[in-house]
């Protein structure tokens, strides 16, 4: 067969592939019904048939770029989160009940996150938020609305607990006002959606190399957790899944324990062990009591206090979590030793990162309700520089797109180096 041959038949593939990527999201097996706690391990994720990827494999096969295209269709054919950011109320319930009832027609369920809480993210590169208290309230109630009695997962607030008014800097917020009624509206938040009858709610708990366990544990007490499905990790981030999944197991066994445990440890999530320090470990003298967060080996002294202070939680009565596999297929980035005198954003577009597991609902983890890919997979963390004092992000030379900016460059480099390598969603 002629080369040309090959070329044409490749590329009506692809063009097809691209096309066709909608009726992925109407194929498959019907969703079991919802079990009322966490999201049920039959559950097919809608699959939006207009997604970026799915424009820019059209894109890719325009510009004759077969290899990018493909990769791309394979991506769209994922289920990926909607966020939603901004609008009035009327405007953000107009658009979630569009997104469930696309979703429903075609028995699926679709994953939302809700992104809008006053004074997100400390002016950083995802800033913004509803104006007030009252507004976010009231944009939480259309929000709700717009769900009404149809199935959805909602991740409630990324970097919302994680990054409290009181953790961004010590003249943002002198009284803890700010920080009281951060908490007093995530809480609302989860028990407006809660209220919806087939919505399953997680509250975004950060990533493994932030807060320690109690303190995450205290936050998402205090947040009103307990009110909703679980809680959410590694949101927009890169650490691998089987690091998160420890310590999500950590943080419900810690909650568990500082809230039905033994009477003398009633409100002390302070007292649990983390990734950082366990009084399990021989003190050697060192900080942390021998536990290295950058080294998970040294987390066997965590999971021996667990073993020894908590041990067998009721597996009922712990709650569960989902991790973000968006771009943790090849974990973290670690720049090159002394490149960066400053904090290097190992969080901020991270190169040569690759997509992570799949999305799915059939983890065969326990805790773990599902690997979700939440952050959309191709879209900027913002205009990265490192800490440099200028406007280039070093590791790509090039002024990064603004937050949430479809970036191509990033898309395909994610599909390039996908681990498990990539595939079509059948």
């Amino acid at each position: 067969m002629k080369p040309r041959t090959l070329r044409r038949r490749a590329a009506a593939a692809v063009a097809a592939l691209a096309a066709c990527v909608a009726l992925t999201a109407t194929q498959g097996q019907a969703q079991a019904a919802p079990s009322g706690v966490g999201i049920p391990t039959a559950t097919r994720f809608y699959v939006d048939p207009h997604s970026k990827a799915a424009e820019q494999a059209l894109a890719d096969f325009r510009n004759g770029d077969l290899v990018n295209a493909v990769n791309m269709a394979k991506v769209a054919s994922w289920p990926q989160a909607d966020w939603f950011t901004e609008g009035t109320p009327a405007e953000v319930r107009v658009e979630v009940n569009g997104l469930v009832r696309r979703a429903r027609a075609v028995d699926r369920t679709p994953l939302l996150v809700a992104y809008n809480v006053p004074g997100r993210d400390c002016t950083q590169y995802s800033s913004g938020g509803a104006a007030s208290s009252a507004a976010y309230r009231q944009w939480i109630d259309a929000f709700a609305a717009g769900i009404g009695d149809r199935k959805a997962v909602v991740v409630v607030e990324p970097d919302g607990l994680a990054l409290l008014p009181r953790d961004c800097g010590p003249d943002v917020d002198p009284t803890g006002e700010l920080t009281a009624t951060r908490l007093a509206d995530l809480a609302y938040a989860v028990t407006t959606l809660k209220a919806k009858p087939r919505t399953t709610v997680y509250l975004d708990a950060g990533n493994v190399l932030w807060r320690p366990v109690g303190d995450m544990a205290r936050r998402l007490l205090d947040a009103g957790v307990q009110d909703g499905d679980g809680f959410a990790l590694n949101v927009s981030n890169t650490h691998p899944t089987d690091h998160n999944a420890r310590y999500g197991t950590w943080i419900a066994k810690c909650m568990w324990w500082a809230t039905e445990g033994p009477e003398e440890t009633r409100g002390h999530t302070d007292w649990c062990a983390t990734q950082y320090y366990s009084p399990a470990a021989p003190n050697d003298g060192t900080p942390g009591n021998a536990v290295n967060s950058a080294d998970p080996t040294t987390w066997r002294w965590t999971d021996a206090w667990f073993d020894q202070t908590v041990g067998n939680a009721p597996a009922d009565a712990l709650h569960h979590f989902v991790i973000d596999t968006s771009r943790n297929g090849l974990g973290a980035w670690t720049p090159e030793p002394g490149k960066y005198t400053g904090d290097p954003e190992i969080w901020c577009n991270a190169p040569g990162r690759g997509l992570g597991p799949r999305p799915t609902a059939d983890t065969g983890v326990p805790l773990v309700d599902a690997y979700l890919w939440i952050k959309i997979p191709g879209e900027s963390d913002g205009s990265c520089t490192r800490n440099t004092g200028g406007t280039i992000d070093p590791e790509y030379g090039i002024v990064d797109p603004p937050a949430g900016t479809w970036w191509p460059d990033q898309a395909h480099d994610l599909a390039r180096n996908a681990a498990p390598r990539l595939t079509f969603n059948r």
